[in-house]
């Protein structure tokens, strides 16, 4: 008996060496015993475990190498909401940041806590009596999914938590990341062995963290990096942002090193351009800094948005700029027919993604860079999404590159090209004739803000389009469920079936297009594609013409003398309907006063008219709103056409005929522009409670 009890003791012992060792090797970064040693000691402990399975400790480190594979990963409801963080890029936007804590907080030198803005997956851990019980992703930040199996194969990810004193209950929020040492070194492997090669470290955690099979997830080089505490009961944490994250190093949780407290603007800016300087030196990727008020008090004083917290802000770093090669230049075909030369680049990784292809805008663009094809290029992702060429290395030149040659003719019907003199843009003249023209109207119409018809993604509109089954927008309502359902998406090979869109998708298809029957005025006249016509130019119109017979009688001097419509965009509405295929397209649509031609029978609601509008049926008539920020509950244009629903008008600017500004996470300059006018600022939960007071009413 004495003997199995010193054998358990033994084993215990092992166990907490081996997890000593792996604490300092990959949290604390600071080895403490050779590689080879560790190996041999594991070999031991999986000695020990095979003979004797009953003993197997909850924080053995062989419990890292994954389980079984599952069949899919279930849903966990965080139980305090997992936030997202708003953006800010520029020093302007700091500068508004710091005056809005100031404000908030009375305080004139605020303390921050600044963290590097890690570029992985966000996770929480929940740790019960120090061990560690479920492991979650964000997802939409309120409901996320359990990936504990995978997370008990990161070696950083303490099992079990570590001190004399440990919480009863903790949840901790951090990232999982892939480092560039351990990216680089699995795909060098995986090239040579033909396994998967991923694009960045931040996919590549991602999809290491989403494996059904977390034996997959436990030979990824992943790491973790905590970063908040969500809810911490039987132990009392400090009051602040940093000595709690230091705290929770005492745990065995891992930390950024590169943490700091700061303190005012000039400690924020110092943070920023110190990170931002050694950027390429980390060992993980970043893609900004995280500033957070420091004091635990002042965050809940200060609260949430729906999505975001109002004491904190992701400070993004400017787009990375590298050099590639051009190899071609591609010409597409937009809606309006509008020409865009697309660079086709030697690959190259610029701002967490393989570029392969950028936009050249026109040819004036083409023109100002004085690019060739051949030409070493500077490439950036502009607002870290978008590429583009921002310049030409000419030094590099060595008489081998090409001119780019603008096309006279379109290259998807052959229709000729034209330049209107003042316009930068060339554009087809082929109209609907024009294949890409038509796929893009077709895309467009059915849009959210258009039709809002669901399910009709490019490959289904390019495959109609192809198949001359949709010829114009009006051919949608003509089609049957069989002609959808036998729409060939793919054409298959020698070892895969031809697959067709299928009878289940054509149903819902047919459901969307019926229930888009009805229709407000307004998001038809958008769906129609006007040039220069969006979604705030449409409902002027539709608040000003009841009928659409009226807007398409109605002479350009009329359409010129409605607000916010201009020469330019009234030409465009005046020569749209006078173009007699457009008003045919239309007559197929709706029935109309003189037409006789057979009609889809979409009905179109009128929206109240502009004179009619009262505090009755349109509360907010006379005010006039500034959208600024990123609203979490929805998209500026969603937010705009509530307002505008509601008899108000939406600016683009602040001034003192203001009545308010609607402020979202990370807002402008014109959030300061209304505090210097004293103009009214509503915050997004004031806003929501407002529309929905007013549309009780």
């Amino acid at each position: 008996m004495a003997e199995d009890l010193n054998a358990l003791q033994n084993y215990q012992h092992l166990v907490d060496t081996l997890n000593r060792y792996s604490k300092a090797y990959y949290v604390d970064d600071a080895p403490l015993v050779p590689d080879a040693e560790y190996d041999r000691l594991y070999r031991e402990l999986e000695l020990i475990e095979q003979n004797n399975p009953d003993i197997v400790a909850i924080d053995s480190p062989t419990k890292r190498v994954g389980g079984a594979v599952l069949s899919g990963f279930d849903k966990v409801e965080h139980r305090v909401p997992l936030m997202s963080m708003g953006d800010i890029f520029d020093n302007n936007e700091l500068i508004d940041f710091n005056n809005r804590m100031i404000q908030a907080t009375g305080e004139r030198e605020i303390e921050y806590c600044a963290e590097p803005k890690l570029d992985g997956l966000a996770v929480s851990l929940i740790y019960k009596d120090g061990v560690l019980v479920q492991a979650a992703t964000r997802g939409d930040g309120r409901v996320g999914e359990n990936i504990t199996p995978n997370a008990m194969t990161i070696k950083s990810i303490p099992l079990k938590l570590t001190g004399e004193t440990i919480p009863s209950y903790l949840d901790v929020r951090g990232e999982v990341i892939m480092t560039r040492d351990g990216f680089n070194k699995w795909n060098e492997n995986a090239k040579l062995t033909g396994g998967k090669v991923f694009a960045n470290p931040r996919n590549a955690a991602a999809g290491s963290l989403r494996q059904l099979d977390s034996r997959i997830t436990a030979k990824r080089p992943l790491a973790f990096f905590a970063y908040y505490v969500g809810e911490c009961e039987g132990y009392t944490l400090p009051d602040d942002q940093y000595h709690r994250l230091l705290e929770l190093k005492k745990f065995g949780l891992p930390v950024n090193p590169n943490i700091r407290q700061v303190v005012g603007l000039n400690g924020l800016k110092s943070f920023y351009e110190d990170i931002l300087a050694r950027r390429q030196t980390l060992n993980y990727d970043i893609d900004g800094v995280v500033l957070k008020i420091n004091s635990l008090n002042t965050q809940e004083q200060l609260g949430f948005t729906a999505k975001t917290p109002r004491w904190a802000i992701a400070y993004k770093f400017p787009p990375e700029e590298m050099m590639t090669r051009l190899l071609d230049v591609e010409f597409q075909v937009g809606r309006t027919g509008a020409i865009t030369p697309v660079a086709k680049l030697d690959p190259v990784y610029v701002g967490g993604a393989t570029v392969s292809s950028a936009t050249l805008h026109n040819a004036d663009e083409i023109e100002r860079l004085g690019i060739k094809i051949g030409d070493i290029v500077i490439v950036r992702r502009a607002g870290d999404v978008i590429p583009q060429v921002s310049g030409v290395v000419l030094e590099k030149r060595d008489g081998t590159q090409k001119e780019i040659v603008f096309p006279t003719v379109c290259p998807e019907c052959g229709s000729a090209i034209e330049k209107v003199e003042g316009e930068a843009v060339a554009r087809c003249t082929g109209g609907l004739v024009c294949s890409a023209q038509l796929r893009e109207s077709v895309l467009h119409f059915v849009s959210r803000d258009a039709m809002d018809i669901e399910g009709f993604g490019d490959r289904i509109v390019e495959q109609l389009v192809a198949s001359k089954k949709v010829q114009s927008i009006a051919d949608l309502y003509n089609l049957s469920e069989n002609e959808l359902a036998s729409t060939l998406l793919d054409s298959g090979s020698e070892s895969k079936k031809p697959r067709l869109l299928g009878n289940v998708v054509a149903k819902k298809l047919i459901a969307a297009i019926n229930k888009s029957r009805v229709i407000p005025l307004n998001r038809f006249i958008y769906a129609l594609g006007i040039r220069e016509v969006g979604v705030s130019t449409a409902r002027t119109l539709a608040s000003n013409f009841e009928k659409l017979d009226d807007l398409i009688k109605a002479p350009y001097s009329k359409l010129l003398n409605l607000p916010d419509v201009g020469p330019i965009v009234a030409r465009h509405i005046s020569d749209f309907f006078l173009e007699k295929h457009n008003l045919e397209i239309i007559d197929r649509l709706v029935a109309r006063d003189d037409a006789f031609l057979f009609s889809a029978g979409i009905e179109l609601t009128p929206l109240p008219q502009q004179q009619e509008l009262n505090a009755d049926n349109a509360p907010l008539v006379g005010q006039t709103y500034v959208i600024t920020g990123t609203l979490d509950s929805m998209d500026r244009n969603a937010a705009k056409s509530k307002l505008l629903d509601l008899g108000a008008k939406v600016s683009g600017s602040v001034s003192k005929k203001t009545t308010a500004v609607i402020c979202g996470a990370a807002p402008g300059s014109k959030l300061v522009k209304a505090q210097e006018l004293s103009v009214k600022v509503i915050y997004e939960e004031e806003f929501l409670k407002m529309l929905e007071e007013l549309s009780n009413r």
